[in-house]
């Protein structure tokens, strides 16, 4: 417990330029007390005593307004930053040195009992506001841009933006690590505009181009 602990702490103190001390991130740190009390959680769900594992989970959420499912795996290195309103369903599987922005919610969509919420790889980082829903996978060394809504597979080394969420690459290259920069994400609704843009200017000057040989020809 308190080996996974420490690493929270150094967690944060490596991707969070706003901590300052060990002892700021254990007393002001929402993100890892609700990780604290995940793991107690989870140790009693798999003990089966089921409503004292949800009520450490509910007790979780109204102390820290992050809501994680008992039965939800977590891998080592996970970064909620700020965290209020980030929710993590009950099959949610979340891989090591994840990061979630505060409002991202791993969801499912699925009535049954099966496997309803997202998977989430190694070294992915998620967006504020972004809502991934769906049994499916985002694979490693991913990035979701804010806001976006992601409901099918992901390709690993991708980088994910829009509504429905939509599969780029940043400039055709992988995305290393762990890459908190969310204001350079490509867009691949801009580009497209841009190249029918430039689509038109050629099909301008071509056009243009015949009008002068036909006009010369009139002349001859």
């Amino acid at each position: 417990m308190f080996d996974r602990l420490r690493d929270d702490i150094r967690t944060v103190m490596e991707r969070d330029p706003a901590a300052r001390s060990a002892w700021e991130v254990i007393l002001c740190y929402p993100g890892v007390h609700a990780l604290a009390f995940h793991r107690v959680a989870h140790r009693l769900w798999r003990a089966r005593w089921t409503t004292s594992a949800r009520w450490v989970s509910h007790l979780s959420r109204f102390l820290t307004g992050i809501e994680i499912h008992p039965a939800a795996r977590l891998g080592r290195g996970l970064f909620i930053d700020h965290g209020m309103g980030v929710v993590i369903g009950e099959t949610s599987e979340v891989g090591e040195n994840v990061t979630l922005y505060q409002g991202v919610s791993l969801a499912g969509t699925s009535l049954k009992k099966e496997k309803r919420h997202p998977t989430l790889g190694n070294n992915v980082t998620v967006g504020a506001g972004a809502k991934i829903i769906g049994g499916f996978t985002i694979g490693d060394n991913s990035r979701v841009g804010a806001g976006s809504v992601v409901v099918r597979e992901v390709p690993p080394n991708s980088v994910v933006v829009g509504v429905p969420g939509r599969v780029t690459y940043k400039d055709g290259q992988r995305v290393d690590g762990v890459d908190l920069n969310q204001t350079d994400l490509p867009d691949p609704v801009t580009k497209a505009l841009e190249q029918l843009v430039e689509r038109i200017r050629t099909l301008e000057a071509e056009v243009e181009t015949l009008r002068k040989t036909v006009d010369r020809e009139e002349r001859a």
